[in-house]
């Protein structure tokens, strides 16, 4: 296995990983990252099904909505399969349906609605108030230094986003961690994106992700693997209220209103670093305690 990438070079790789192979005007195929993960990362999938939905809608409409749900576990070893369905065309709205597949059975499927820029009202709700700048929040290099035990699984992955923890992040070892009702990231693709708003759209969509479950975790000041809990992604939705950029530091403000029956629901706010309102995430997951 190559060395893990770092900067641009894994910002790269992760353009590599969302530019699908289009087979036909509907069907398109995409690769996983060899990374020695035992399935494919949930981000990803819904990343790149949006990409194959995208390139199926004129350019001169945008994203607005996303909704998907995690079916089977993907395996990371074998191509994707997506076929992207046209629901309808309107004058101002498209909407598509995409599905990945993989060994003749689908693992994901998203509804995703685009629309053409129009104007109207216009407001948003604040920016969460006294968080520290990207600059003063901890790196993932600074945990890791912090908790050794975790360097190897930190550097066998690549390195397309800069995560940084305002609190704790939910890797580390039970007991370490403090219960807290919000779970807020700085993030930013680690590197120069294209202009395309669609591949922005896409990052985002990936990026989104990464910290939103973690939230659930927070409430109760669990963490992840054994001693703590296990999870798995149930399903995903994203709205995209503002032009951005992902390759820009966005605050990700994450909370849980309710866990019960082994799901957790989590709702992340993500704004620029100016404190603009961008987009919103709701994703419900599955998760279960697990021994030490």
């Amino acid at each position: 296995m190559s060395a893990p990438l770092h900067g641009q070079a894994a910002v790269d790789q992760l353009l590599e990983v969302l530019d699908l192979k289009q087979l036909d005007e509907a069907r398109f195929q995409g690769e996983s990252p060899q990374v020695g993960a035992q399935r494919v990362f949930g981000g990803q999938v819904a990343g790149q099904a949006l990409v194959a939905a995208g390139r199926t809608v004129s350019p001169d409409r945008h994203v607005h909505s996303l909704h998907g749900y995690f079916v089977r576990p993907g395996d990371p070893t074998v191509p994707i399969d997506f076929t992207v369905e046209t629901i309808r065309d309107g004058r101002s709205f498209s909407v598509r349906r995409s599905t990945a597949q993989q060994h003749g059975k689908p693992i994901f499927f998203m509804s995703a609605s685009f629309q053409v820029t129009e104007q109207g009202l216009d407001h948003h709700s604040p920016p969460p108030e006294g968080v520290q700048g990207p600059e003063e929040t901890p790196t993932m290099q600074d945990w890791v230094a912090k908790y050794p035990h975790r360097k190897k699984a930190f550097a066998a992955a690549p390195q397309a986003i800069d995560v940084r923890y305002v609190s704790t992040p939910g890797w580390v070892p039970p007991g370490d961690r403090d219960a807290a009702e919000q779970q807020r990231v700085w993030m930013r693709i680690n590197g120069t994106l294209p202009d395309d708003p669609l591949i922005h759209a896409c990052a985002l969509t990936y990026a989104s992700d990464l910290s939103l479950l973690d939230s659930v975790l927070s409430f109760h000041g669990e963490v992840w693997g054994p001693g703590g809990v296990i999870g798995a992604s149930l399903d995903h939705a994203l709205w995209f209220h503002r032009p951005f950029r992902a390759d820009e530091w966005i605050m990700y403000d994450c909370v849980s209103p309710s866990a019960s029956g082994s799901r957790g629901l989590a709702s992340g706010r993500m704004f620029t670093r100016n404190g603009v309102h961008i987009a919103s995430a709701v994703q419900e997951g599955l998760l279960r305690r697990v021994g030490a």
